[in-house]
């Protein structure tokens, strides 16, 4: 296994940093990220994966401005929609496994419960369509492939709800934030420890590779809460540590607050399928919620 190599595409993003460091027992991590490759750029992305010549391929990378995107549809699309594709014939041409990360925003959130992976997607915003794309891309090409949906990503590092909660926390005693929108907050950090878990079981001797299991395999933290639920939980177990005080918090409707892309009422996913395949279920939010804010103070404190 410790020869195996896998190569991870988007080395400085929340997943991407996690999984450089939950992978390293596996084999030999190889991670690139722009510049040194152009994401949006086919001969590109060829080069860097037969330069590499891994078993295992893994997308970390994305277009992820969900607003900008609704004015910069074409690199969206070139980034979301057209690269895992191209990563899809590569790994397919090398007979490797390509391990890709999808959305909670294919799907329009207008369903009442979690949904399934079987469910009928249909994106509200040019995010969403993007990343549909990719998915509909990778099981076009077919070959060896997990494309693993999640929701509400966040962590100690990079552009995330959290780390901006807490910064607006010190800035402001009044905060109005979104309660019509529900999900589940999941952390970069149990996203790459789940990966890690698959492919520990897929590379063992006895592993026996995927063996028909490719597919899409919804990815969460368990339970679920609205956007406001997140912030009062991320800012009251992180008051005392930072001391700042908790802002009030005014739960507010999703058209209270117009933004240039649309977003799912319900973000809800189903992981029972993933749990079945692969014995992997991950933590309560809350939990893992925690778990976060004790690196970060673990950080601060240094």
């Amino acid at each position: 296994m410790q020869n195996t190599k896998i190569l991870i595409f988007g080395r400085i993003g929340q997943v991407g940093w996690e999984l450089r460091h939950k992978l390293a027992c596996l084999g030999q991590v190889t991670a690139v990220e722009y510049p040194e490759i152009d994401f949006s750029r086919p001969d590109s992305i060829r080069a860097a994966v037969r330069a590499a010549q891994p078993a295992v391929v893994i997308n970390a990378a994305a277009y992820t401005a969900v607003d900008k995107a609704e004015s910069d549809p074409e690199l969206a699309m070139a980034i979301n929609g057209a690269a895992p594709g191209v990563l899809a014939e590569e790994a397919k041409r090398l007979g490797s496994l390509l391990v890709h990360y999808s959305t909670d925003y294919v799907f329009d959130g207008t369903g009442q419960g979690a949904y399934l992976e079987s469910d009928a997607p249909n994106p509200v915003n040019v995010y969403g369509r993007t990343k549909l794309a990719g998915d509909d891309a990778i099981q076009a090409v077919g070959g060896e492939f997990l494309i693993l949906r999640t929701s509400w990503v966040y962590g100690a590092r990079g552009n995330n709800f959290l780390l901006t909660m807490l910064r607006m926390a010190r800035e402001q005693t009044e905060l109005r934030i979104v309660d019509d929108q529900i999900g589940s907050p999941t952390s970069s950090e149990c996203i790459a420890e789940a990966t890690a878990g698959i492919l520990a079981q897929l590379l063992a001797p006895a592993g026996g590779g995927l063996d028909g299991r490719s597919g899409i395999y919804n990815l969460t933290s368990s339970g679920e809460t609205s956007w406001c639920g997140f912030a009062r939980a991320l800012l009251t177990q992180s008051a005392a540590t930072y001391g700042f005080t908790v802002p009030k918090l005014i739960p507010i409707k999703t058209s209270d607050y117009p933004r240039p892309a649309k977003r799912p009422a319900n973000s809800r996913l189903n992981c029972q399928r993933l749990a079945e395949t692969f014995g992997i279920m991950l933590p309560w939010w809350e939990d893992a919620l925690s778990l976060v804010l004790e690196t970060l103070a673990e950080g601060a404190s240094r």
